[in-house]
């Protein structure tokens, strides 16, 4: 079965941030969208922890792990970037100042909730950091995930079944397989991975889509 690499999930996700955005990428996954941006874009990178500017990961034998993301991973700040205090941070992101956040999930429904900080399970460690405050802050709250889980299972629901971060707060999804459109009508389809039908997407899937591929 083909699919897309996380580098290329995150190059094409990186084609839907526009110029002059405001955007915080989640830890994990979406944090390789800051190495994908178009060069002929300014785009403004937020992270929780107290930091706006970012550019690329820095190259090997380069990191300053005095300056790190929310995630700990070292960063390069841009001419004009900085850092500041963790609470004005959560204030901007709470107060509607950023036009899109990037997350992962464990699962997101068709209504558009959201669930990526526990599993549920007994020996799971929960990890919440600001993801709440940036799924209901943000704009515009874009998912980053695997379409299946380990076990083959869809990520994609009819209800989560792990405690929530928001409710119908995802707009849009970047999977493996496709990318996907979550609104009032439903999971529209409107790209698929070469190779694959929407017929054999739908298979994999345990909601109805609506096929609106290009």
């Amino acid at each position: 079965m083909s699919k897309w690499t996380r580098e290329q999930m995150a190059q094409r996700v990186a084609q839907d941030i526009p110029d002059g955005a405001v955007v915080n990428l989640g830890i994990g996954l979406p944090t390789l969208v800051a190495n994908h941006l178009p060069s002929d874009r300014e785009v403004i990178l937020h992270s929780e922890n107290g930091v706006i500017g970012m550019g690329p990961a820095p190259v090997a034998g380069e990191e300053d792990y005095d300056l790190i993301n929310a995630g700990k991973q070292p960063v390069t700040l841009l001419d004009g970037g900085c850092y500041f205090h963790h609470a004005d941070s959560f204030a901007m992101m709470r107060g509607g100042h950023l036009d899109v956040c990037v997350l992962g999930a464990f699962q997101v429904s068709v209504s558009g909730d959201l669930a990526n900080w526990h599993t549920g399970a007994p020996d799971a460690i929960p990890a919440v950091g600001g993801a709440m405050d940036l799924a209901i802050g943000a704009k515009k709250t874009f998912v980053m995930m695997e379409h299946l889980t380990k076990s083959g299972e869809s990520k994609l629901v009819q209800a989560c079944t792990y405690p929530l971060t928001g409710v119908a707060c995802v707009s849009r999804i970047y999977t493996d397989l496709a990318v996907i459109d979550l609104d009032q009508e439903g999971a529209k389809v409107i790209e698929i991975v070469e190779g694959m039908t929407f017929d054999d997407l739908q298979k994999l899937t345990s909601v109805t889509l609506i096929n609106q591929a290009r």
